[in-house]
């Protein structure tokens, strides 16, 4: 299983840079791998990302904006699901993820269980 993040390397909102930058930085740190796409550079990239997100999920006009997050090929959500996800210390389910022993996510985890 692949995480993929499509963003955009060359975009002029800051928004959408701090967004980016946020999700990957929480990958990084977590040590969680993932593929980083690029749709200002790669025509290919931008083309499968917009045709990917599902139709509930766009924008009521426009296109989706980056970041987009996948597990492979099933869409996980954007910025605003990731961010919420995190809040709640769901990243590892949301990512579609076992969480690390020892890890917030897993002591929530057994806790409900339990």
């Amino acid at each position: 299983m692949v995480i993929r993040v499509y963003i955009a390397s060359s975009s002029g909102s800051t928004a959408i840079k701090k967004k980016q930058q946020d999700v990957l930085g929480f990958l990084e740190a977590n040590k969680i791998g993932f593929e980083e796409k690029d749709i200002a550079a790669n025509e290919e990239n931008r083309k499968w990302m917009r045709e990917n997100v599902p139709e509930n999920s766009r924008p009521a006009t426009g296109y989706p904006l980056p970041p987009q997050i996948f597990n492979e090929s099933q869409y996980l959500g954007d910025y605003d699901a990731f961010f919420e996800a995190r809040e709640n210390n769901a990243v590892y389910a949301f990512l579609g993820l076992t969480a690390p022993p020892g890890s917030k996510e897993a002591e929530a985890q057994a806790k409900q269980q339990g």
